[in-house]
């Protein structure tokens, strides 16, 4: 249970920059022109430093989301400063402000729901394009007809959707309700960080342009915290992919090299092998192979006594305990061992899976009517010394970890303890 609050809680570390840099934006925005040099520069400065980690890790969903949000401060700047200085509005102000609050919600969901596919250039061009096509049309009418087209947009009235939510026209207050839903459940569907940032970042937009004209400094730091989320969560996206496997959840190969530079002068490496895992593959498909390993996973995640769970490779774990040597450590093995050995999980029938990948990895996960499996783990113990280094103990681990397996598997074996083959006279034990 607690492991699994702080996974959601290290989820939305992302944040903390971008509330951050808000902190300071606001501290520092005072009264102040929102269109002096420094706020025109500085949605500049991090545009290109987001646009550069857009393309350099393949996110083009959050690069076009950038943009949009970039674009709606330029175009909001202007006037907003002229209605700082003189305390009227330009003719094209309410046209620019109603199409903005119009089109921003519907774009912005559409790029977070837009599938990245294919190379990015082409993928670049063809969202390009699309949104030449929307809004070159729509920017012409606006600019033949300002007053209808900004009627059309704010004076749409249902009574039966009548609401004092928000402050916003209409329309574009339930685009913002409605598709900001969207974004929430596929925020708690895939619990990615930029979809989460792409939900936060939406509703920082609306509850910024109701605002922006009575109080011009949220216009000055509300959409650079929108772009600090977006960019941050491909940071932490990356981060994950680098050091977190996808499948389980666990600190991955990576990760466990990088603990392993750090550990002290006293520690143990546990090195964990899922039991006849090949077998079960080949019996019951790699989709119910998958579900074992999360479900090891999620055992191995609860670990006591300070240990730490890593995923070494393919049905291969690691734990690491930093501090304590093999014999304080076993009794923390030992009851994850029991854990994996006491869990159950149901397959599904073969014959009810979906034919199709899509329907198939929708139904992963919920269970079925099939068979009730149980799997067992062995388990090699080694600690600091058993080795000059830390990858020196893990192949002693991994010794210990064969010992385990000759030993009938589903136990707990240290580095250096006597084999039940030498402890009946070097004869090996039959094993069922």
């Amino acid at each position: 249970m607690l492991t699994s609050v702080l996974r959601k809680i290290a989820s939305l570390l992302f944040t903390v920059p971008a509330l951050g840099l808000g902190v300071l934006l606001w501290g520092s925005a005072g009264e102040g022109d929102v269109s002096n040099q420094m706020h025109r520069v500085l949605p500049l400065i991090v545009l290109g430093i987001g646009s550069g980690l857009c393309l350099l890790y393949g996110r083009v969903r959050v690069l076009f989301q950038l943009l949009l949000l970039y674009a709606s401060l330029v175009l909001l700047q202007v006037p907003v400063a002229h209605f700082q200085r003189t305390g009227m509005l330009l003719p094209a102000t309410q046209v620019i402000f109603h199409s903005i609050s119009l089109w921003l919600p519907l774009l912005f969901a559409g790029m977070a729901f837009w599938p990245e596919r294919g190379r990015p250039r082409r993928d670049i061009g063809l969202r390009c394009l699309v949104l030449a096509c929307v809004l070159l049309p729509f920017s012409l009418l606006a600019q033949q007809n300002p007053e209808g087209m900004q009627r059309m947009i704010s004076d749409v009235h249902w009574p039966a959707l009548q609401t004092d939510i928000s402050a916003l026209a209409q329309l574009p207050g339930w685009l913002f309700l409605l598709l900001g839903a969207a974004l929430a459940w596929r925020a708690h569907r895939r619990r990615r960080p930029c979809d989460i940032a792409a939900l936060l970042a939406l509703l920082c937009m609306y509850v910024m342009l109701p605002r922006i004209f009575m109080t011009p400094a949220v216009l000055v730091t509300t959409p650079l915290v929108a772009m600090a989320l977006l960019i941050c969560a491909v940071v932490q996206e990356a981060f994950d992919l680098a050091f977190r496997d996808d499948l389980t959840g666990l600190p991955g190969r990576r990760a466990l090299n990088e603990a392993l530079k750090r550990v002290g002068s006293q520690y143990t490496i546990a090195m964990v092998d899922v039991d006849h895992f090949k077998k079960f593959n080949d019996t019951h498909g790699h989709d119910a192979g998958d579900e074992v390993l999360k479900l090891v996973a999620s055992r191995l995640a609860r670990v006591g006594g300070g240990g730490r769970a890593f995923r070494y490779g393919g049905e291969e774990f690691t734990l690491l305990f930093d501090g304590r040597d093999a014999r304080t450590a076993r009794e923390a093995i030992e009851d994850v061992r029991m854990a994996i050995e006491q869990a159950r999980m149901q397959l599904r029938n073969r014959s009810e899976r979906g034919r199709d990948d899509a329907q198939g990895s929708q139904r992963r996960g919920q269970g079925g009517n099939g068979p009730v499996v149980h799997v067992t783990a062995s388990m090699g113990v080694a600690d600091q010394r058993a080795g000059s280094s830390p990858h020196a103990v893990i192949k002693a681990a991994d010794k210990a970890l064969y010992a385990a397996k000759d030993a009938g598997r589903n136990c707990v074996r240290l580095h250096g303890q006597r084999t039940m083959a030498e402890i009946v006279g070097g004869k090996k034990l039959a094993v069922d």
